[in-house]
């Protein structure tokens, strides 16, 4: 059998509620790979399951850092396989759920060539020429170099543009084939993946425009009220988030509710476009398509049966 099950796919797609239901069927327990869930007091825009959703179920790796802080992919790495052994040596089977890839390759393959490899001086010379330049053209200038990962990211990620570039700079290698050489090594745990869909693109998208007009419902203006005022600035790398950055704007005078919820809604249809991307250069993958709406219970038969066919 393998070490863990994954359940990830785009956003909107229903992988908390799945999770969950395999977690209570299983006899198992959450490790979120979501790269905006780890933040404290970001709650309502990162889609962070609520105690009801979670059913009773543990939930590993949400809340787990201050917003103001700078959390990466090698940090979670390092965090979530203390989860996943913590919860493998009380013999229950952990659950990774969620749509952040970089996460989720980290976590399986414990391997990263480039996680190790920084230079400060040259990312605050890249993080200005990024500043100077605009998002659009140093994502250019990434792409001329590593034209894989430039497609992957959106010219907002400041964060994992610069250190895509840092990567290439400082060692003559992209981040694309430092992560070929590390899909190479033996991974550190093996898993059985399961993805979530929508058969037709026009219902995710529908599902999507959904959540997001549902966000600014729950509260999402006032939360970002609530960060702001405890002295998160803007321009912090959390507040870069899809949700977050146009809800400022709209707390600040600087767009219309309307605009922002638009907006939202496009930025999480671009982002759900990176998620397939990276999802169908997998092998291994198990798809469960939904139709108009998602069969939790459905496909929780389908996850347990892939589970236990998996050598």
């Amino acid at each position: 059998m393998p070490d863990l099950l994954v359940i990830t796919g785009p956003t909107a797609t229903g992988k908390t509620a799945l999770g969950v239901d395999l977690a209570l069927a299983l006899d198992g327990e959450v490790v979120s790979a979501d790269s905006m869930q780890v933040y404290r007091g970001m709650d309502i825009g990162t889609a962070k399951p609520s105690m009801a959703e979670r059913r009773g179920v543990p939930h590993w790796m949400l809340d787990v850092a201050e917003p103001w802080e700078r959390f990466s992919a090698a940090r979670y790495s390092d965090m979530a396989a203390a989860c996943v052994e913590d919860i493998r040596a009380r013999g229950k089977l952990p659950i990774v759920v969620g749509g952040t890839g970089l996460y989720i390759d980290g976590l399986l393959r414990g391997t990263d060539y480039a996680a190790a490899t920084a230079d400060m001086a040259l990312r605050r010379e890249l993080e200005a020429e990024y500043d100077r330049l605009g998002g659009e053209a140093f994502q250019k200038k990434l792409a001329a170099v590593d034209p894989e990962r430039a497609a992957l990211l959106y010219p907002r990620d400041k964060k994992r543009l610069v250190r895509a570039y840092e990567i290439y700079a400082l060692t003559g290698q992209t981040i694309t084939e430092h992560d070929r050489l590390s899909r190479e090594a033996p991974p550190r745990y093996t898993a059985a993946v399961v993805a979530l869909d929508y058969a037709q693109r026009d219902d995710l998208y529908r599902r999507i425009d959904d959540r997001a007009a549902q966000m600014f419902r729950d509260g999402l203006a006032e939360e970002v009220r609530k960060l702001l005022k405890a002295g998160l600035d803007e321009g912090a790398t959390a507040m870069q988030a899809i949700g977050y950055k146009e809800t400022v704007d709209y707390v600040a005078g600087r767009a219309t509710l309307e605009e922002a919820v638009k907006t939202v809604s496009l930025r999480s249809r671009q982002y759900a476009k990176r998620q397939l991307t990276w999802l169908r250069g997998r092998e291994g993958v198990h798809w469960i398509r939904w139709e108009k709406t998602p069969n939790i219970q459905r496909a929780r038969q389908i996850s347990t049966e892939i589970w236990a066919a998996s050598p």
